[in-house]
């Protein structure tokens, strides 16, 4: 089958590569319809991780089921289904608690596994042709027959749970006040998840006009990081205090403010500011434990220069963590099939699986409109 395949820092191609089959009897193997690109497998695709060269992306998939293991019951051959990133068994500790995101069987020594990511486990990435999916019936989610509101559901695999969990973390709530850093598909998400769970005012930090436009057109405030302090611009429509609630959808390659370097700590430490005390700190944007390409040595070791002290003086909660898709995706779904949420509106691009180096390139360096890609390996 063709599949993306990483051959190195900026470098993915499209190549023939070996088919699923079913391993274990809950295994089905799902015909790809629609994978997303995701902001994380920019985190690989630029060299910022461990990722070894032929390692097949995609981690957000959507498709048919195409063969059943004798031992899956929920599911036949001809259902649609969407499948959460996270990789999980159903059964272990965490599992069973809700963290999904954290299961401890599927990937022996670590908490979490993931399709075609580095270090989350030996499970072949969905931007190819088919995908294989273990724990099937617990991890395939349902979707109605046909292909309508194909971009909004195969966004329920990542990025509109991701951003939900991150008013989650932040335990957003009806007539408050959302300060979002990063106007990415995951921040807006999160912004748009703010609005749907009822905040009154939502603001959107970037500096690419593309995203901000966005943010804007969904009812958001934009602030561009660019034309000001954003700490001051908050501050200004918070009447001085600062929003309530706080979410970080940049992750550990934020900029600095005014200088073309990154700044790791840069927007943990601008929301400490944006929040008012005693408010609370949503993160589900990436921070990884190694970074090979950090700005400084302490970097390199996931070691940030987090403002702790304000942290602690103000009150302020934080969470973080990726996030338990399977905890928000059935209500996400029926959301959009009942037509209160339509997520899809982040999608710039959809493209034939072939176009896939030429899209990573684009969406990358943030070119072209490039805000959201989802990939048709049968087109």
């Amino acid at each position: 089958m063709r599949a993306v395949v990483y051959k190195g820092p900026f470098e993915v191609a499209v190549e023939q590569v070996e088919d699923p089959r079913i391993q274990h009897p809950n295994d089905v193997i799902v015909r790809v319809t629609s994978t997303a690109i995701c902001g994380s497998d920019l985190h690989m695709y630029e060299g910022r991780t461990a990722a070894e060269p032929g390692i097949v992306f995609g981690h957000e998939n959507l498709g048919v089921v195409e063969d059943t293991g004798e031992g899956v019951t929920t599911l036949s051959r001809g259902d649609r289904v969407v499948m959460p990133f996270n990789v999980a068994c159903g059964f272990c500790k965490n599992c069973t608690a809700g963290f999904t995101g954290f299961c401890l069987t599927v990937n022996p020594g670590f908490a979490g596994g993931a399709y075609g990511y580095v270090a989350m486990g030996p499970y072949t990435g969905g931007q190819a042709e088919y995908v294989r999916v273990p724990y099937a019936d617990f991890n395939c989610l349902k979707l109605p027959e046909g292909t309508d509101k194909e971009t909004d559901f195969v966004l329920l695999a990542d990025i509109f749970p991701t951003g939900y969990h991150g008013n989650e973390l932040a335990d957003v709530r009806p007539g408050e006040s959302v300060a979002v850093y990063g106007g990415g598909p995951v921040g807006l998400m999160a912004a748009y998840s703010a609005m749907l769970r009822g905040a009154s005012k939502v603001f959107v930090v970037d500096r690419v006009a593309e995203r901000l436009q966005k943010a804007e057109e969904i009812g958001a405030m934009p602030v561009n990081f660019t034309e000001g302090n954003p700490v001051d611009q908050i501050k200004e429509h918070t009447d001085g205090q600062g929003a309530d609630k706080g979410i970080d959808a940049v992750g550990y390659q934020a900029q600095a403010r005014g200088e073309d370097r990154e700044e790791p700590a840069t927007v943990l430490n601008s929301l400490v500011e944006s929040v008012r005390p005693t408010g609370a700190l949503g993160v589900p944007g990436l921070y990884v434990p190694r970074d090979p390409g950090g700005p400084d040595e302490q970097a390199k070791q996931g070691m940030l220069m987090v403002a702790v002290g304000r942290l602690f003086e103000k009150g302020l909660r934080m969470g973080t963590g990726q996030c338990n898709v399977k905890r928000y995706n059935r209500h996400l779904r029926d959301m959009i099939i009942a037509d209160r949420a339509r997520p899809s509106f982040v999608v710039s691009h959809e493209l034939p699986l072939d176009q896939a180096p030429s899209a990573y390139e684009k969406f990358d360096k943030r070119i072209e409109g490039y805000t959201k890609v989802v990939l048709h390996p049968h087109a």
